[in-house]
C-alpha cells in the first residue's frame, strides 16, 4: 500500500520563494508509485489550504486561490492527520503517514513546525525540534560547535538591545576580529541580510541592515581559502557523508541570488578542489556536526578550507537546506551515486524509521 506524504510548502519566511520552488523539485520527484501526495501550501500570513492545483503553479507562486480548502493539523488522537474544513463548514479528516516539510527558515527550519508534529505526533522529515532551533541560531551552534572541538571562525554577537551601546561593541570587534569582517543576522538563512565590511563605515551599515532580519545578529573574523559544502544523510549512529563541493562564488561572497539563480555566473565544483586529506576531514567534521546537534535524517554543512594554512573551519549547518534544482545538497548526493528520487526515499524511511 503506498504511503500518503503531506508536503508543506510556502509559509511566512523571508525564504518563501525558495520553498516553493524546492517544494515543486520534492513533489515532482516524489516516486508516485511509493507515495499518495498531499500538498498544503501555506501563504506568507500564515494561513494553511490543501492544494489540488497544477505543480507547476506552485514555483510560479500562483498556486493560491480563494477555493482552495482551509486545513490544519489534527491533534489529540495519536493519529496522523489534516482537519479539512469543507465548504458547508464541516470538518473532514484526512489521513496521512509522514510530513515534509519543505519550508525554509521562520516556522520551517527552528523548530516551530517540528513541536507542531511531535504535539500531534506526526512523523516527519528532517531534524528534531532541538536540533532545529540550535540549528536555525548561529550563535548557539557556535557554541555547540566549540564544545564539540569544531574549528570555527571567532566572532562576536550583537544583541538588538546593544544598539544604543554600539561604539563600545565595535570596539569589541576591531581589537578581538579587526577587518575584514562577515555580518550576518542569526537567524536567516539562504545569505539574506549578509554583508562584509573593511572598516567601520561599511561596518554599521552592515550592522543596520542585518538588523532588518533579526534582533540577534553575528560579526565574523574573515575566513579565506576553498568554500565548500558536504550533505549528511542519516539517522542517529548511522549517518554518512557525501562528497565534497566546492563554491566559486560570482560576487564577493556567496549571495542570495548566486545561490538560486539560474543565471548566476557562481560555479560548482563537485568533487571541490581540494586535496583528499581535506575533503576527510570535512566530511568527518559535517557528521561530528550533525550528531553535535543529534541530528536525524538530513542536513548541509558548510566548510572553509586553506590548503596553504592547513587549516579547515566550520562556517554553518542547515537543517533544511534547499531542494531547488541548482541546490547542492541534492546535487552532492547525486554525485555521490543516488538519484534525487532515492534520495527523497531513504529521508522519508529515515523520518518512519524514528
Amino acid at each position: 500500500m503506498k504511503k500518503k506524504v503531506c508536503v508543506l510548502f510556502g509559509g511566512e519566511s523571508t525564504e518563501y520563494e525558495i520553498s516553493l520552488r524546492s517544494a515543486y523539485s520534492v513533489i515532482t520527484n516524489l516516486d508516485k508509485d511509493l507515495y499518495d501526495i498531499i500538498p498544503v501550501g501555506i501563504t506568507k500570513d500564515g494561513k494553511w489550504y490543501l492544494y489540488d492545483g497544477n505543480f507547476s503553479d506552485i514555483i510560479s507562486d500562483n498556486w493560491y486561490n480563494p477555493s482552495l480548502l482551509p486545513v490544519s493539523i489534527m491533534h489529540g488522537n495519536k493519529e496522523s492527520a489534516l482537519m479539512v474544513t469543507k465548504e458547508d463548514g464541516t470538518y473532514e479528516k484526512l489521513p496521512f503517514d509522514v510530513a515534509f516539510p519543505v519550508l525554509h527558515g521562520k516556522n520551517g527550519e527552528d523548530g516551530t513546525i517540528q513541536g507542531l508534529f511531535e504535539l500531534a505526533s506526526i512523523k516527519y522529515a528532517g531534524v528534531g525540534v532541538i536540533a532545529s532551533s540550535v540549528g536555525m541560531d548561529k550563535t548557539f551552534t557556535k557554541i555547540i560547535f566549540k564544545n564539540a572541538g569544531i574549528n570555527q571562525a571567532d566572532w562576536v554577537e550583537i544583541r538588538k538591545h546593544e544598539y544604543s551601546n554600539l561604539d563600545s561593541k565595535i570596539e569589541e570587534i576591531e581589537n578581538k576580529l579587526g577587518y575584514p569582517v562577515f555580518i550576518k543576522p542569526a537567524n536567516a538563512g539562504s545569505s539574506i541580510g549578509i554583508g562584509k565590511a573593511k572598516n567601520k563605515n561599511e561596518l554599521i551599515d552592515a550592522i543596520n541592515e542585518a538588523f532588518k532580519f533579526d534582533r540577534k545578529i553575528l560579526v565574523e573574523e574573515l575566513l579565506t581559502g576553498h568554500e565548500v559544502e558536504c550533505a549528511v544523510l542519516g539517522n542517529r549512529g548511522n549517518v554518512r557523508a557525501s562528497r565534497v563541493g566546492e563554491i566559486i562564488a560570482s560576487q564577493e561572497f556567496y549571495t542570495y541570488d548566486a545561490k538560486y539563480s539560474s543565471d548566476s555566473t557562481s560555479e560548482t565544483h563537485i568533487p571541490a578542489n581540494i586535496d583528499e586529506k581535506y575533503s576527510k576531514i570535512v566530511r568527518e567534521n559535517a557528521i561530528k556536526a550533525f550528531e553535535a546537534l543529534d541530528g536525524k535524517g538530513l542536513s548541509r554543512v558548510d566548510f572553509f578550507v586553506d590548503e596553504e594554512k592547513d587549516c579547515v573551519w566550520i562556517n554553518e549547518i542547515n537543517t533544511l537546506p534547499g531542494f531547488t534544482s541548482i541546490s547542492m545538497y541534492p546535487k552532492l548526493f547525486i554525485d555521490s551515486g543516488m538519484t534525487y528520487t532515492e534520495l527523497l526515499n531513504e529521508i522519508i524511511e529515515i523520518a518512519l524509521e524514528d
